[in-house]
Formats: structure tokens, C-alpha cells, sequence
């Protein structure tokens, strides 16, 4: 709903300038024409006027649809611009031709007697054309200089939001994931564990340890590698299975090429504690998570498995998946994907990522 208003916004603001563009320049033609013998003052000189003043529209109308879907700034190169210099030329011969036909088909069906005035006596089609060439080239410079202008801003507040947004995360991190629940419960299992296994405690403390020192530290980076991540998973796994023991099983299936690939930080972590919390904690006899993570086609892929209900997920891990999604989008926009589905009595998350060159 709001990319509609947003884009309609940005619709009536274009239409907007437009009248006011062309409607100033034919002011302006207007008040410079020198009223010889009345001339000015002619139906057919009015119907001229307006006439223009539409085919205008129309052109640079058509020319700013075609300029939208086939021109990318982002990637800009000799080929975009082979492609605005056709098409700002062939908008020019259309504005032209249509405006000369108009006026032309206006004069020999009129009975009125008009006098033209001496300076248009020679005034061709060919003018005509490289006229309406320079004023297509202009609406074309300006329209770029405004859209480069709106981008810059966009940009900014983007950047902005994406540092808000990253901040943001680092609490909801603190909160949702490293949170004094999942802390009392690591505790009091490894205080049981002790009476057990005294050595298996400490090692069990010292990866408590290092999970809350990795959300401290690393949530302030937009990107960390995957490596790093999955020792951060590993710990969670080592220290879930305390609680859960021999009801949950954990496999994972790395491409070794992307292990040095960037990730947002504790993307991976917050789906893989999504399906303990959310679907093996929820099942008496337990289940299974599955991580594979791969390269396709250039796209970092990350599948999440676990067995359970989507339902279940669903009850109380809106926060933790919106974060997600605003993160990928913030940082990577359409690129990233992320989706949540049930497959066989088992939920999959999968988010796939562009990777860089």
C-alpha cells in the first residue's frame, strides 16, 4: 500500500511539472511571436498553441515510459546511452512531424484568412525537427538531473535508515536472541551439567562466552563471513543440545567455496534458533535442523529445515522475521530474497543473497 501512494506521488508530481513545463514554454512562445496583422490573435494560431502544448505532453510522456523500463542507472553504459540518443531523437521527429501534420491539416480544411508572419515563410519541417530535437534534449537533461537529484536523497535517507536499522538490530539481537531467557536456561543446564561432567561445563561456558561476545561485537558490521557465522550457530547447537540432548539433531552442508562469502551477521543464527524454539521444542520426541548453504548461479542460497508446523513458527516470531527482511532489503533492496514455508511436515526458511564478483 505505501509503494502505491509513494508511486503515485511520484506520478502527480511528473504530470504536475509537465503542465507547468510545457504550459511555461508556450507562455513564453506566446508573448516573443510578433502579433503581425493580428496573427496572434488567430484561431488557427490558438489551435497551434494548444495543439503543440498536448503533443507535447504526449511525446515526453511516451518518451519517459520507455525511459523508465529500458533505462538503468545503476548499470548505466555505452548502450543506455545509444538508447536515449534514439530515443530523444525519435520523440523529437514524432513531436515534429505530428505538430507540423496537425498545423498542416488545420490550414487547408480552416476557411479562415490568417497572414503568417515573414519569419515563418521558410519555416520547414526540418526546422521544425531540430527545434523539437533541442526541446527534447533539454526535457531529457532535466528529467535526468531531477531523477539524480530524487536518488541522491533517496540514497541518503536509506543510508540513514540502514544505520538506524542495523542499530536497531543489535538490540533486538541482544533481546530476542542472546536473551536473558535463553541465558537463565544455558546457566541453570550447565550448573546441572557440572555435578555430571565438570570439564563438558566449562567447555559449554567458554562458547557461552563467546556467543555473547560475538553479539557485542559483530552486530555492529553490515557483513561478516559465513565461517564466523556458523561458529556462532555451532555454539547455539552445542549448548541447545544440553536441554534437548538426543531430540535434537543437527546437520549441516556447507560449499566450501562460500565460506568466505559476506553475511549480514546473525541472519543464519536467528533462523536456526527459529526452528529449535519454534518447532523442536514444540515436538516431544524431537526433530531434525538442516543448514545448507551453497552458491546458485552467483546467489548465496541458505536453506533452514526444521521439523514442525509453520503455524507454530508463526505465533510469536514476527519480530525476529521482519528484522530479516528489513535487513536484506536495507542492505541489499530487490536482490535478496526471504521466504518462509511448510514442505512436508517440515518448516523452510530460505533467503538467497547476490553474491559480488
Amino acid at each position: 500500500m505505501s509503494n502505491w501512494i509513494t508511486k503515485n506521488k511520484w506520478n502527480i508530481a511528473f504530470w504536475s511539472t509537465q503542465l507547468f513545463g510545457w504550459g511555461g514554454l508556450h507562455l513564453f512562445s506566446y508573448v516573443v511571436t510578433p502579433d503581425i496583422d493580428g496573427y496572434t490573435e488567430t484561431k488557427f494560431y490558438a489551435f497551434a498553441l494548444w495543439a503543440s502544448f498536448f503533443i507535447g505532453l504526449v511525446s515526453t510522456g511516451l518518451l519517459r515510459t520507455y525511459l523508465k523500463r529500458n533505462i538503468f542507472l545503476e548499470k548505466f553504459t555505452s548502450k543506455e546511452a545509444l538508447k536515449i540518443a534514439l530515443s530523444v531523437t525519435i520523440t523529437a521527429i514524432f513531436y515534429a512531424v505530428v505538430s507540423y501534420s496537425t498545423g498542416y491539416l488545420k490550414g487547408t480544411f480552416d476557411t479562415e484568412e490568417v497572414t503568417t508572419p515573414k519569419f515563418y515563410e521558410n519555416f520547414g519541417i526540418e526546422i521544425l525537427i531540430f527545434n523539437s530535437f533541442v526541446t527534447i534534449l533539454a526535457w531529457t537533461v532535466i528529467y535526468y538531473a531531477v531523477k539524480m537529484v530524487f536518488k541522491f536523497n533517496r540514497d541518503r535517507v536509506e543510508r540513514s535508515q540502514l544505520d538506524a536499522s542495523l542499530r536497531q538490530a543489535q538490540l533486538n539481537t541482544l533481546k530476542g536472541q542472546i536473551n536473558p531467557h535463553f541465558m537463565f536456561n544455558s546457566l541453570n543446564n550447565i550448573r546441572g551439567l557440572m555435578l555430571e561432567d565438570v570439564e563438558r561445563s566449562r567447555e559449554m561456558l567458554t562458547k557461552l562466552s563467546e556467543m555473547l561476545r560475538y553479539s557485542l561485537t559483530k552486530n555492529d558490521l553490515n557483513a561478516i563471513a559465513v565461517e564466523e557465522e556458523l561458529e556462532m550457530v555451532d555454539n547455539y547447537i552445542d549448548l541447545s543440545r544440553i536441554q534437548f540432548e538426543d531430540r535434537l539433531v543437527y546437520e549441516k552442508n556447507i560449499a566450501k567455496e562460500v565460506l568466505t562469502a559476506p553475511i549480514p551477521p546473525m541472519i543464519i543464527q536467528l533462523l536456526v534458533e527459529n526452528g529449535v524454539k519454534h518447532g523442536i521444542a514444540n515436538l516431544k520426541e524431537g526433530g531434525k535442523i538442516t543448514l545448507d548453504i551453497e552458491n546458485i548461479e552467483n546467489e548465496l542460497s541458505i536453506r533452514v529445515r526444521n521439523t514442525g508446523k509453520l503455524r507454530i513458527a508463526q505465533e510469536s516470531t514476527q519480530l525476529g522475521l521482519k528484522n530479516i527482511r528489513q535487513r536484506l532489503g536495507l542492505l541489499y533492496g530487490k536482490k535478496a530474497t526471504f521466504s518462509l514455508k511448510e514442505e512436508s511436515n517440515e518448516v523452510l526458511a530460505d533467503i538467497k543473497i547476490p553474491l559480488t564478483s
